[in-house]
């Protein structure tokens, strides 16, 4: 498996951990979506995020949203991930181009800009759970950092990284996060906080070459790190002409009969994948007569 989860435990079950690489997910995103650099790396730090949070999840047809509503140049992004390892997302703006930040990287923070974030959880309940945060910094690891704390009393530490070649391509990318259970010790915390405190940053390990394990054997090795699981992820979306097709028959024999009378074929676009579906003029007719007979 190229791009792929793993989940550990440490310190006796006091830490749980996960860490994955998503380099040819990323890469399918910016292909999908012709994302500029400092897209790519908000947009696959957001992906990564995303199908961490995912295997998180339970049931098997669990999902979870991000959603980032912030006023910057991007103009917010949204990212769909479920239990199975699958993730899909996209940018607004997909071409926003920035000077470097202070540090000489892509000003992902920048891009981003000030606002908010919602993460909602559709578990098949009738409401599905939304967790709501304010952005701290745009840089998406510490905002995820900060919603652990505050809306799910997890004391968390995200660590997300996407590495440009000179062509634009993804050379790197991929996570971490590691959360304190309620029991966790002080000592043990105060082992990971010194753990953490000598990583510089996620994209440096794995442009060093390290994988998902060795990510967290460097971070919680002297833990007692146990790994249970392992999962292959990817950037799939589970659209289709079928399903843009129900979706279409859903707006009603109205807009349907107003298509059919420009006489044209229609063209229907995924937000999510690019990926782009043309109805005929006959196919709007029968899906007219489906509207009719529902």
């Amino acid at each position: 498996m190229s791009d792929y989860i793993v989940r550990a435990t440490a310190a006796n079950a006091q830490i749980r951990a996960f860490a994955c690489v998503t380099k040819e997910t990323v890469e399918k995103a910016r292909k999908a979506h012709n994302t500029s650099p400092v897209v790519t790396a908000a947009l696959g730090r957001l992906l990564t995020g995303g199908v961490m949070m995912g295997s998180m999840l339970k049931g098997d047809k669990d999902i979870l949203t991000l959603q980032i509503h912030a006023g910057g140049p991007m103009k917010g992004m949204t990212v769909t991930a479920d239990s199975k390892g699958n993730v899909k997302g996209y940018a607004n703006e997909p071409q926003v181009m920035l000077p470097p930040n202070a540090k000489g990287k892509l000003d992902v923070g920048g891009a981003v800009g000030i606002g908010f974030m919602n993460v909602i959880k559709d578990m098949g309940l009738k409401e599905p759970y939304v967790g709501q945060t304010v952005l701290q910094t745009g840089e998406i690891g510490d905002d995820l950092t900060y919603y652990f704390a505050t809306s799910e009393q997890v004391p968390s530490s995200v660590g997300l990284g996407v590495l440009m070649e000179k062509d634009n391509t993804v050379k790197q990318a991929g996570g971490f996060i590691i959360q304190l259970m309620p029991f966790a010790e002080e000592e043990i915390i105060s082992k990971l906080e010194e753990n953490l405190s000598k990583v510089d940053s996620v994209t440096a390990l794995l442009d060093a070459g390290n994988s998902p394990e060795q990510i967290l054997e460097i971070l919680l090795g002297d833990l007692g790190v146990e790994f249970t699981d392992k999962m292959p992820c990817g950037f799939n979306c589970n659209c289709g002409k079928e399903r843009v097709s129900k979706a279409l028959i859903s707006v009603g024999k109205e807009e349907l009969q107003s298509m059919i009378d420009d006489g044209k074929s229609i063209e229907v676009n995924c937000h999510f994948c690019n990926t782009s579906y043309e109805f005929t003029v006959e196919e709007l007719k029968e899906m007219k007569r489906k509207a009719t007979r529902g």
